[in-house]
């Protein structure tokens, strides 16, 4: 039986988080839109480069071959291309040999306004632009850092690791920590220890996973792809319970769940290897791209200047 569509995980990805387009960036930034148009036009039979943001499609697509008769996995293509400067990456869908049957072109306007249209529950882009407008519209999406990190393509298993508050969750915690200082911060979360979260921008989407989860564990026992879900949070032992009071209520069983009270995140993901990892904070960020694909949730308290 088809998965309900609304309970399908649909991410939208722009063509700059899963090719490089290093290249023919430089000829529109350098020569102007004609020139890049001319470029993408003649260069629209040499093939793209995997991007940051490849290793962690291929792998979202591929738990699709653990159902038999159905597809719960959905990728859709969302650029700032035209149709015709976009041909060359649709060609590069193919010669990568990624499933991806569905996109939408905006030439040169933002992509956003199209994210409910194909119902997606998540949004990637190497344009930090144009995931701000989104997150400002209510989507939920992330910025993907440039990132020299190498992918095993022998690895089947997809491991995704999230930061919690401001990524999964809202910022109001983050918020009280910055007003009051620690020991503020742990009298408000005691307060409120089993009163769950609000969900943050990553939420409905981190939801979907954990469907999709459930549904693979109660899959026959298979040498196929699998899906790992990791949270690596700052929060302390003084700040557990409410994150896990928020966990259960959303029915979300994680494989890995990292408490670091302050420690460097780094040091974790290099033992994890994550295809992908989300985080609010720049800071924690720059140490982590060279490690995995990372992220950038430009979301809350943490992202204002």
């Amino acid at each position: 039986m088809a998965t309900p569509i609304q309970e399908r995980l649909v991410v939208a990805v722009a063509s700059s988080a899963i090719f490089d387009l290093s290249e023919s960036d430089k000829v529109y930034r350098d020569q102007g839109t004609e020139e890049y148009r001319k470029f993408q036009w003649e260069n629209r039979n040499k093939p793209l480069a995997s991007g940051v943001a490849m290793p962690f499609v291929r792998r979202l697509l591929s738990l699709n071959d653990r159902f038999v008769d159905d597809q719960p996995v959905e990728v859709v293509l969302i650029s700032k291309n035209s149709p015709e400067t976009g041909l060359r990456v649709y060609k590069a869908i193919t010669e990568h040999r990624l499933p991806i049957t569905r996109a939408g072109f905006t030439n040169g306007q933002s992509p956003w306004r199209w994210l409910n249209g194909f119902g997606a529950s998540l949004f990637l882009s190497a344009e930090a632009q144009d995931v701000a407008q989104a997150i400002s519209a209510g989507h939920a999406a992330g910025t993907v850092l440039s990132s020299g990190c190498v992918d095993d393509p022998n690895d089947k298993e997809l491991r995704i690791a999230f930061d919690f508050d401001g990524v999964l969750v809202d910022d109001e915690a983050e918020r009280i920590y910055k007003s009051g200082g620690l020991e503020a911060f742990h009298a408000f979360e005691r307060q409120r220890a089993t009163q769950p979260l609000q969900p943050g921008p990553l939420g409905d989407f981190f939801k979907r996973l954990g469907h999709l989860q459930k549904r693979l564990r109660s899959l026959p026992p298979s040498d196929g792809p699998t899906l790992r879900l990791a949270l690596i949070t700052a929060r302390n032992a003084a700040a557990i319970e409410r994150c896990i009071f928020t966990l259960k209520e959303w029915d979300v069983e994680l494989d890995d769940t990292l408490f670091l009270g302050g420690m460097e995140k780094a040091r974790f993901l290099s033992e994890l290897r994550p295809h992908i990892f989300f985080d609010d904070q720049p800071i924690h960020l720059e140490s982590a791209k060279s490690i995995a694909p990372a992220v950038h949730i430009p979301f809350g308290i943490a992202n204002v200047p």
